[in-house]
């Protein structure tokens, strides 16, 4: 079952959802919790960016072929990728996920926020990375402190047996 404005409310009040920095009252819709976007990115270092050899994903990190950057915006150039996280971090229960949603108002402009990677793991703790693609046929900008995303939280029939924050690989991290 997917949650409405009243039940994210609800959770948030009795703790089970947690937003770090507490959400503003306009962040809550009538079914999604819009996300502020940070001004910690990663690109492709340039050997990467502009090449047109295949790279080997067997072989080629994400940490080998991206570089961090620290700015309060960015110019993303039509086709180009990089990773954005958001400013808040979600704690979730084990008996609720979540799903990252784009936003229509820069879908409309072209601009993808994640490509496949939409899941909030039930039990997460963690900021969550948004793979960002400018499909426009021009340059967009793209700032820290946008709603870029949103995220739609639904119940699990059963809590799982493998809470992200304590199974997951990269969770720790975010």
């Amino acid at each position: 079952m997917l949650l409405s404005d009243r039940d994210i409310r609800h959770e948030i009040s009795a703790r089970r959802i947690v937003f770090t920095p507490r959400l503003q009252a306009s962040q809550i819709g009538g079914a999604s919790v819009d996300l502020t976007l940070d001004g910690k990115f990663w690109a492709f270092k340039t050997g990467y960016a502009n090449s047109h050899r295949p790279v080997d994903l067997d072989k080629v990190s994400f940490a080998d072929a991206t570089e961090e950057m620290r700015q309060k915006s960015i110019i993303l150039s039509p086709g180009q990728i990089v990773l954005g996280i958001t400013k808040e971090k979600i704690r979730l229960p084990a008996d609720i996920m979540g799903n990252l949603e784009g936003r229509s108002r820069y879908a409309r402009m072209g601009l993808a926020v994640h490509i496949t990677s939409a899941l909030v793991q039930p039990g997460s703790d963690n900021h969550q990375v948004l793979e960002i693609v400018n499909f426009a046929p021009f340059p967009v900008k793209i700032s820290e402190g946008m709603r870029i995303s949103q995220v739609v939280f639904q119940y699990l029939k059963h809590p799982t047996s493998k809470p992200y924050a304590k199974f997951g690989k990269v969770a720790r991290k975010q």
